[in-house]
């Protein structure tokens, strides 16, 4: 079975029945298929022509880039290639250190294409750390910004080290994926279950644990985590996650591009609810994810002054207090609404757009079940590092 076709089918069901509560579980049904490359069967298939915004990435500073589906898949199909020059193959695990730049969803595109392994890895990581996910994710690549290089000095394992942003002694360039060939790469068919991504937790309560994604758990997976927000084709959807952790793959990544919407990341070097606020109105946001801590934030300010265009707005890490969905619904005519996973799953729990919401139903019901599971028992941990890495500063 053509797995791109398949999942598109999917796909578009979901989103059609989306809108009702009642239809989208009975229309729903996980498509089979042996072999499934998202960025490939999938991505590069509705980028083709499409010259709608997919990525846009803006900061506190004034820059604003915005780049097209198609412009996005012939960039991956650059690095993608220049990687495989440098000796990145299918089955390498190639760790990415990035903040909210665009390198990070054209590398993380081209090592899917590739087949190769990635690791996230937030951008606060410290020598011991890094060592750590180096040698237990026998990482053979790292992709990071060039000012973060010198924490890697010295350090065993991968010896192919790519820098961002300028020139390091002992680093490629990234810059040089500029000059590599647009077609797509060469490559063998890929495995559903092959392996796509590693994720090292936050070691909260023990040492950080690796978790695995494949082609197909957490890209198709997480059509549960575009119809719990959900996103429709053209919405504008932010979601405030600090790269290396799984929720910035949720909402940042697959979730959005899963409903070919447009990515919106906003990168900071200290966080302001006004100047967030004043974001969502000039970049026309539609869909909106943050933590209980940014909501938190939010209303310490008149939201009215804001003229919004959301129709979606979420949370995730805890549940919210309901005087805190009482002062947003008060202001924009908006209900929070909350959802929950963890980082070996996508979103499991949660209130989806047309449910009858029931003030505290999740707290109630649906967290005692996950803390009587032993099988589900880590969700809770899981959302503690959520909170509490959502809005991580930018390192100078």
């Amino acid at each position: 079975m053509d797995g791109g076709k398949a999942f598109i089918e999917l796909r578009d069901r979901l989103l059609r029945e989306g809108v009702s509560h009642a239809q989208a579980p009975q229309a729903f049904q996980w498509p089979a298929v042996g072999e499934f490359n998202w960025a490939t069967d999938y991505f590069d298939r509705i980028a083709a022509g499409n010259d709608r915004p997919a990525l846009r990435v803006v900061d506190d500073v004034g820059h604003d880039h915005v780049l097209s589906y198609a412009t996005l898949a012939r960039r991956s199909n650059q690095v993608a290639n220049f990687l495989a020059a440098q000796g990145v193959g299918a089955g390498d695990r190639v760790l990415i250190m990035l903040g909210n730049v665009v390198a990070l969803w054209e590398t993380m595109l081209a090592a899917m294409k590739l087949g190769a392994v990635i690791i996230p890895a937030t951008t606060l990581l410290q020598r011991t750390d890094l060592e750590d996910r180096l040698a237990r994710g026998r990482a053979r690549a790292i992709v990071t910004d060039r000012a973060l290089t010198e924490h890697f000095a010295g350090l065993p394992c991968a010896p192919i080290r790519i820098a961002v942003g300028d020139s390091a002694p002992g680093w490629v360039n990234f810059a040089d994926s500029e000059a590599a060939d647009a077609a797509a790469p060469r490559r063998a068919p890929t495995p559903a279950d092959a392996l796509l991504l590693l994720y090292f937790t936050s070691g909260t309560t023990a040492k950080p644990k690796l978790v695995a994604h494949s082609h197909s758990s957490y890209p198709v997976g997480h059509l549960s985590t575009a119809y719990w927000i959900g996103l429709r084709r053209d919405d504008v959807h932010l979601n405030l996650s600090s790269p290396g952790w799984a929720k910035h793959a949720w909402s940042c990544f697959f979730a959005p591009w899963n409903a070919e919407a447009t990515v919106l990341a906003y990168q900071f070097e200290r966080f302001s609810a006004a100047a967030l606020l004043d974001q969502l109105v000039r970049c026309r946001v539609t869909t909106f994810c943050a933590p209980p801590t940014v909501w938190r934030m939010l209303i310490q300010e008149d939201l009215r002054r804001w003229p919004v265009m959301l129709r979606e707005v979420v949370g995730a890490g805890e549940p919210l207090n309901p005087e805190v969905i009482e002062q947003v619904r008060a202001a924009w005519g908006l209900t929070i609404r909350d959802g929950f996973g963890q980082t070996e799953t996508t979103a499991q729990i949660g209130n989806p757009p047309g449910q009858r919401l029931m003030s505290g139903k999740i707290r109630r019901v649906d967290l005692r079940r996950i803390e009587n599971d032993r099988a589900q028992g880590a969700a809770r941990r899981s959302c503690e590092y959520w909170e509490e890495d959502f809005i991580e500063p930018r390192r100078s």
